[in-house]
Protein backbone atom coordinates (compact mmCIF):
# COMPACT_ATOMS: atom_id res chain seq x y z
CA UNK A 1 0.00 0.00 0.00
CA UNK A 2 1.33 3.23 -0.86
CA UNK A 3 0.57 6.40 1.08
CA UNK A 4 0.25 9.80 -0.33
CA UNK A 5 2.21 12.88 1.28
CA UNK A 6 1.03 15.87 1.05
CA UNK A 7 3.52 19.02 1.38
CA UNK A 8 1.30 21.92 1.83
CA UNK A 9 4.32 23.84 3.05
CA UNK A 10 6.79 22.97 0.31
CA UNK A 11 7.03 26.37 -1.51
CA UNK A 12 6.37 26.58 -5.41
CA UNK A 13 9.68 26.34 -7.31
CA UNK A 14 10.76 29.37 -7.76
CA UNK A 15 9.54 30.33 -4.81
CA UNK A 16 11.83 31.82 -1.75
CA UNK A 17 11.74 30.32 1.80
CA UNK A 18 9.57 31.91 3.92
CA UNK A 19 12.25 32.64 6.75
CA UNK A 20 14.93 34.06 4.28
CA UNK A 21 14.67 36.07 1.26
CA UNK A 22 17.98 34.76 -0.40
CA UNK A 23 19.48 31.23 -1.51
CA UNK A 24 22.64 30.26 -1.35
CA UNK A 25 24.60 29.08 -3.13
CA UNK A 26 28.26 28.36 -2.76
CA UNK A 27 30.76 26.20 -5.00
CA UNK A 28 31.38 22.37 -3.48
CA UNK A 29 35.07 23.81 -2.72
CA UNK A 30 33.38 26.24 -0.83
CA UNK A 31 31.15 23.79 1.25
CA UNK A 32 34.30 21.60 2.04
CA UNK A 33 36.00 24.33 3.51
CA UNK A 34 32.96 25.28 5.72
CA UNK A 35 31.37 21.82 6.73
CA UNK A 36 33.14 19.27 8.64
CA UNK A 37 33.81 15.99 5.97
CA UNK A 38 30.67 14.20 7.84
CA UNK A 39 28.52 17.23 7.25
CA UNK A 40 29.17 17.62 4.11
CA UNK A 41 28.74 13.94 3.21
CA UNK A 42 25.68 14.39 4.23
CA UNK A 43 24.28 17.78 3.57
CA UNK A 44 26.29 18.31 -0.20
CA UNK A 45 26.19 14.65 -1.17
CA UNK A 46 23.08 12.58 0.42
CA UNK A 47 24.66 10.35 2.37
CA UNK A 48 22.64 9.44 5.60
CA UNK A 49 24.22 8.56 8.87
CA UNK A 50 24.25 5.99 11.23
CA UNK A 51 20.71 5.38 13.11
CA UNK A 52 21.23 6.18 17.17
CA UNK A 53 24.28 8.32 16.78
CA UNK A 54 23.23 11.78 17.08
CA UNK A 55 23.06 13.90 20.08
CA UNK A 56 19.84 16.03 18.60
CA UNK A 57 17.96 12.24 19.72
CA UNK A 58 17.61 13.48 23.26
CA UNK A 59 17.45 17.34 22.93
CA UNK A 60 13.98 18.02 24.58
CA UNK A 61 13.88 21.84 25.21
CA UNK A 62 12.17 24.78 23.74
CA UNK A 63 13.56 25.87 21.04
CA UNK A 64 14.62 25.33 17.10
CA UNK A 65 16.12 23.18 15.13
CA UNK A 66 18.49 24.65 12.33
CA UNK A 67 19.79 23.78 9.13
CA UNK A 68 23.92 23.22 9.99
CA UNK A 69 24.46 24.29 6.34
CA UNK A 70 23.13 27.98 6.25
CA UNK A 71 21.63 28.13 9.87
CA UNK A 72 17.65 28.64 8.55
CA UNK A 73 15.27 27.49 10.94
CA UNK A 74 13.63 24.38 9.96
CA UNK A 75 11.83 22.93 12.78
CA UNK A 76 10.15 24.20 16.14
CA UNK A 77 11.15 21.79 19.05
CA UNK A 78 6.82 21.21 19.66
CA UNK A 79 6.87 19.47 16.57
CA UNK A 80 9.77 16.62 17.34
CA UNK A 81 8.89 13.55 18.72
CA UNK A 82 10.79 10.14 19.56
CA UNK A 83 9.59 7.90 15.92
CA UNK A 84 12.01 5.25 17.43
CA UNK A 85 13.75 5.07 14.61
CA UNK A 86 17.06 6.70 16.04
CA UNK A 87 17.11 9.83 14.19
CA UNK A 88 15.43 12.92 14.94
CA UNK A 89 12.22 13.35 13.71
CA UNK A 90 9.51 16.32 13.33
CA UNK A 91 6.03 15.89 12.36
CA UNK A 92 5.95 19.33 10.31
CA UNK A 93 8.34 21.63 9.22
CA UNK A 94 8.64 25.62 9.46
CA UNK A 95 6.57 26.67 6.68
CA UNK A 96 8.67 27.20 3.76
CA UNK A 97 11.81 25.76 4.79
CA UNK A 98 12.30 22.59 3.52
CA UNK A 99 11.69 21.56 -0.45
CA UNK A 100 11.12 17.54 -1.18
CA UNK A 101 12.26 15.77 -3.90
CA UNK A 102 11.51 12.01 -5.01
CA UNK A 103 14.20 9.79 -4.46
CA UNK A 104 14.41 6.22 -5.92
CA UNK A 105 18.10 5.12 -4.64
CA UNK A 106 16.44 2.29 -2.99
CA UNK A 107 13.99 -0.13 -4.53
CA UNK A 108 10.96 1.41 -2.89
CA UNK A 109 10.56 5.23 -3.94
CA UNK A 110 10.64 7.80 -0.92
CA UNK A 111 10.13 11.49 -0.97
CA UNK A 112 14.04 13.43 -0.11
CA UNK A 113 13.62 16.96 1.66
CA UNK A 114 16.03 19.80 1.96
CA UNK A 115 16.80 23.21 3.03
CA UNK A 116 15.20 25.45 0.80
CA UNK A 117 17.67 28.25 1.80
CA UNK A 118 21.00 26.31 0.97
CA UNK A 119 20.02 23.08 -0.58
CA UNK A 120 21.39 20.61 1.86
CA UNK A 121 20.13 17.54 2.57
CA UNK A 122 18.13 16.72 5.72
CA UNK A 123 16.19 13.58 5.60
CA UNK A 124 12.86 11.84 3.84
CA UNK A 125 9.47 12.42 4.98
CA UNK A 126 7.10 9.50 5.24
CA UNK A 127 3.64 9.48 5.81
CA UNK A 128 3.80 7.15 9.05
CA UNK A 129 3.90 10.07 11.69
CA UNK A 130 1.62 11.48 14.09
CA UNK A 131 -1.40 13.46 14.57
CA UNK A 132 -2.42 16.28 13.20
CA UNK A 133 -0.29 15.93 9.61
CA UNK A 134 0.74 12.14 9.73
CA UNK A 135 4.17 13.16 9.03
CA UNK A 136 7.03 11.82 9.99
CA UNK A 137 10.41 14.18 8.86
CA UNK A 138 13.32 11.91 9.58
CA UNK A 139 16.11 14.11 10.01
CA UNK A 140 20.00 13.35 9.95
CA UNK A 141 21.26 14.76 13.63
CA UNK A 142 24.32 16.06 11.73
CA UNK A 143 22.53 18.08 9.41
CA UNK A 144 20.78 20.09 12.05
CA UNK A 145 21.84 22.29 14.99
CA UNK A 146 19.82 23.40 17.86
CA UNK A 147 19.09 27.11 19.52
CA UNK A 148 17.40 26.67 22.73
CA UNK A 149 14.52 29.25 23.18
CA UNK A 150 16.09 32.86 24.03
CA UNK A 151 19.24 31.97 22.92
CA UNK A 152 20.46 33.99 19.93
CA UNK A 153 23.83 32.98 19.54
CA UNK A 154 25.72 29.97 18.18
CA UNK A 155 22.88 26.58 17.47
CA UNK A 156 24.27 24.01 19.72
CA UNK A 157 26.85 21.84 17.38
CA UNK A 158 27.07 18.53 19.57
CA UNK A 159 29.94 16.57 19.47
CA UNK A 160 32.55 17.28 16.58
CA UNK A 161 31.84 15.04 14.15
CA UNK A 162 35.79 15.29 12.78
CA UNK A 163 37.75 16.68 9.87
CA UNK A 164 39.32 14.78 7.34
CA UNK A 165 41.96 15.66 5.09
Amino acid sequence: MTTRIQHPQSPDPGSPPAAESERITLAESEWRDRLESAEFRVLRKEATEPAFTSPLNAEHRDGVFVCAGCGAELFRSDSKYDSGTGWPSFSDAIPGAVSTKRDFKLFVPRTEYHCSRCGGHQGHVFGDGPAPTGLRYCNNGIALRFRPAGDDGDPVRGPNPGKED
